[in-house]
């Protein structure tokens, strides 16, 4: 009784001199989901999504808090991730806009055959290309960053990538429908799937290899789970990437109060975005040791050679473009758009580095 007779007096005592109860920073404390599809040993959990949320944490003064669910924790599937965001079953996520095909096709571009440069470039062309000419793509959630990781590759079980020729016949795993149509008119038979399916898949012979960033490997076992790996020498371009999106969903966005919202913006956009496909690259070093420490055959494809896997997957883009027409836009436009700012980005970022990073990149923690 004496504790309540002392909260009401207190509270008596703030309404007579027009103040709230209770402090500011106790009001203004929020606590967010975050979940995705990751592993939480992955570089991309450990080094990109923890390092996000521990930056977070820090700049709100401990008023924004985490809660970090990793590998699907929270239930569900990663192609059900997006929907998770913005129907507020979870507050934030990370995931493959392609693991829903077709519905989100403005930024298939991103994905065509040899078409980024580096993953720092070209995130933030993805960023930029997004909030210039399709604005809309992802309009149900509130938009935090959007990357790309490093130059996807040939990964196989029992024979090694070469030539286009030598994917003839082999069940490959593609990410999202314009990879496994690249996968399909180099020869393969493409098999689509989420990352987490690979290991299963691998290991009961349902696919034959698969294509992904050196970065992700060891989350997934592959450098264990295939003998031969196939990358392509930098001066022929890279084979793919694949695209990513950190959403939020807007209501809860909308209730954060302003200098919390803030504290989310200043880790959000361009450089954020830039940041996080950087940090993904970055991620390649180790992937492609965890393969050479096992003594796994690695090839690399020599840009002479590279101009057969272009002639063949470029069939990708006409196709893309005219699904675009379609749809009502201007296919031929946006691939020019895009093209133009992977081109500009990855001038910048072959300029000399700056002596202090960009404000808004997130520290390791």
């Amino acid at each position: 009784m004496i504790q309540r007779r002392t909260l009401l007096k207190s509270t008596a005592a703030a309404a007579a001199l027009g103040v709230p109860a209770f402090s500011s920073h106790a009001q203004q404390t929020v606590t967010l989901k975050f979940h995705t599809f990751m592993s939480p040993m992955s570089n991309v959990w450990l080094n990109m999504h923890k390092a996000w949320m521990n930056k977070v944490e820090k700049e709100s003064g401990g008023r924004i808090k985490f809660e970090a669910y990793p590998a699907m924790q929270l239930g569900g599937t990663p192609v059900q991730l997006y929907d998770q965001a913005k129907d507020g079953v979870v507050d934030i996520v990370w995931t493959l806009p392609g693991n829903t095909a077709g519905r989100f096709p403005r930024i298939e571009v991103f994905e065509l055959p040899f078409m980024m440069n580096n993953a720092e470039a070209t995130s933030k062309a993805y960023w930029e290309y997004v909030q210039t000419v399709a604005q809309d793509e992802f309009k149900d959630t509130h938009v935090i960053a959007l990357q790309v990781h490093g130059p996807g590759m040939f990964h196989t079980k029992d024979k090694q990538i070469k030539t286009a020729a030598d994917l003839k016949g082999l069940k490959m795993r593609g990410p999202t429908r314009q990879i496994t149509k690249m996968l399909g008119y180099l020869g393969a038979t493409p098999v689509g799937m989420p990352l987490p399916g690979i290991p299963d898949a691998l290991s009961k012979g349902t696919i034959d290899g698969a294509v992904i960033p050196w970065e992700v490997v060891p989350s997934v076992k592959v450098h264990e789970l295939t003998k031969f790996h196939s990358e392509f020498d930098p001066s022929g371009g890279a084979l793919y990437t694949t695209t990513f999106v950190m959403a939020m969903n807007k209501a809860k966005y909308n209730s954060l109060p302003a200098d919390l919202k803030k504290v989310i913006d200043d880790n959000s956009g361009l450089e954020t975005s830039g940041w996080l496909g950087k940090v993904q690259q970055n991620g390649d070093i180790a992937g492609r040791q965890s393969a050479v420490d096992r003594k796994n055959t690695i090839y690399t494809i020599p840009s002479s050679d590279a101009q057969e896997f272009r002639r063949k997957a470029n069939l990708v883009e006409v196709e893309w473009m005219e699904d675009m027409n379609k749809r009502g836009f201007d296919g031929r436009k946006l691939l020019d758009t895009a093209r133009a700012l992977i081109e500009k980005h990855g001038k910048a970022a072959a300029a000399p580095a700056k002596a202090t990073p960009a404000k808004a990149a997130p520290k390791k923690p």
